[in-house]
């Protein structure tokens, strides 16, 4: 965009020849100009910015489609309008004056298109939200010092807590870690052995 503008804006300012009057930029002059190119360029980094972070929000890219489907169903509607009166016309055997109306199957597959999308966007957000509870629920949280008791944080455990919660995360390990095991020595026809002599 900041190049056409400064394109057309160049030949303003170059002197025309012959003998008329030149008009020529002021010292003042070539920095504003250097200075709006550099916004314009700046705003339109920006706006690269936010659009690639709305392709990576599943939030932000559901709230873009959804105009679009409105859009897509209007134009739907109106399209299945159209080729029941044209077809309407010509069951009655009347002449139909439309002569090239759109065609509706494209047209469906587009909202389908469009609602396959927001499907898409809707599920992983609910697979990122799934995973946030997931994380605050199995994080370990801070367990407050005894040196300062008067600095508790409310995020944190007590010791009792923490200590619950890292024994059934060492647990867990435990289970994934046996079933791990088990399924390589199945995989390669190893067998364990079990008890002793």
């Amino acid at each position: 965009m900041a190049a056409p503008q400064q394109q057309q804006q160049a030949p303003s300012q170059a002197p025309a020849p012959g003998p008329q009057l030149t008009l020529q930029a002021g010292p003042g002059q070539q920095p504003q100009l250097q200075t709006q190119a550099a916004a314009q360029a700046q705003a339109q980094a920006q706006a690269q910015a936010a659009a690639q972070a709305q392709d990576f929000d599943p939030v932000q890219r559901y709230k873009m489609l959804i105009p679009q489907l409105k859009e897509s169903l209007q134009n739907l509607m109106k399209i299945a309008a159209q080729n029941l009166v044209q077809n309407t016309n010509i069951d009655n055997g009347q002449k139909s004056n439309d002569g090239l109306v759109q065609r509706f199957d494209k047209s469906l597959e587009e909202f389908y298109a469009l609602c396959d999308q927001l499907e898409l966007c809707l599920r992983l957000a609910y697979e990122c939200l799934s995973q946030s509870f997931d994380s605050t629920k199995h994080s370990p949280n801070l367990v407050p010092t005894a040196t300062k008791p008067d600095a508790v944080q409310t995020e944190s455990l007590p010791y009792t807590q923490y200590l619950s919660m890292i024994k059934s995360q060492i647990s867990c390990a435990k289970d994934i870690h046996n079933a791990l095991l088990e399924c390589s020595n199945k995989i390669t026809g190893k067998i364990p052995a079990q008890g002793g002599p």
